[in-house]
C-alpha cells in the first residue's frame, strides 16, 4: 500500500506534464500523497508495505485529477466510511500534518460520499491558466506495475462509478448554474439530463 503513493506522484506528474501544467505538479503532487496516506491508513497498512497475500480485492485506492476552467481538482477514494479528522499536531512532531498541508496548499478540501459506496476526499487548487489539450487529442496512459495494480471485483467497479459519479455531479452543477445564468433549460430537461448521467456512471461501473 505504501507504494500506492509512489504511483500517484507518478499519475500527477505525468497527468500535469500532459496537460501543460507542469508547475502546479509539486504542490498537487504532495496533496495527493497525503490523500492517499490518509486512506492507506483507514486500510490497516501505515508505514510499512505489506505482504503479497496481505492485499485483497477489498485493498482499493483510486485517484483522479479533474481540471474545470481555473480549478484543478485533486481526488482520492477508498472504501472506508470513515471521516478524515485533522489532528492536534505538536510543534516538534514528526507527523500528522497531513490534511495540515492538504488545507494550506489548497483553495479548498472536503469530502464527497457516493452512492456506490465509500468516500472521495478531495482538494481545490486555483489555476492561473488553462490545462493543453494535445493537438492530435491523444489521451494519458499511465503504466502501473502489475504487483500494484487493483484487483478486479466489486470494490474496483465501486471506486470506478464513485469517481464517474463525482465527474457527473460536478458538470450537472455547472449545468444548473449556466441554468440560472442564461435560463436556456426548463426543470424537466434538467432532470432528464441528470438521469441520464446517473445512469452513465452505472454503465460506466458495470463489468463487461
Amino acid at each position: 500500500m505504501p507504494s500506492a503513493v509512489s504511483v500517484a506522484r507518478k499519475f500527477v506528474h505525468q497527468t500535469l506534464k500532459h496537460w501543460k501544467l507542469e508547475d502546479y505538479a509539486s504542490d498537487v503532487a504532495l496533496m495527493m500523497s497525503e490523500l492517499v496516506s490518509n486512506a492507506i491508513k483507514v486500510m490497516g497498512f501505515h508505514d510499512r508495505q505489506p505482504l503479497p497475500w496481505e492485499v485483497t480485492a477489498q485493498h482499493v485506492i483510486a485517484v483522479q485529477l479533474r481540471a474545470i476552467g481555473y480549478v484543478l481538482y485533486i481526488e482520492a477514494w477508498d472504501g472506508s466510511p470513515e471521516e478524515p479528522v485533522k489532528q492536534a499536531v505538536a510543534a516538534d512532531a514528526e507527523g500528522g500534518r497531513g490534511l495540515h498541508l492538504v488545507e494550506a496548499l489548497s483553495k479548498e478540501w472536503g469530502l464527497y460520499r457516493s452512492s456506490a459506496g465509500g468516500k472521495i476526499v478531495w482538494a481545490m487548487k486555483a489555476l492561473t491558466m488553462l490545462p493543453a489539450l494535445t493537438p492530435d487529442g491523444s489521451t494519458l496512459q499511465l503504466r502501473v506495475p502489475d504487483d500494484l495494480k487493483a484487483k478486479p471485483g466489486p470494490v474496483t467497479d465501486q471506486a470506478s462509478i464513485a469517481l464517474m459519479e463525482r465527474v457527473l455531479d460536478g458538470l450537472h452543477q455547472l449545468i444548473r448554474l449556466w441554468h440560472e445564468e442564461a435560463g436556456f433549460l426548463t426543470d424537466v430537461e434538467l432532470v432528464r439530463i441528470e438521469g441520464r448521467m446517473r445512469a452513465c456512471a452505472e454503465a460506466h461501473g458495470s463489468p463487461n
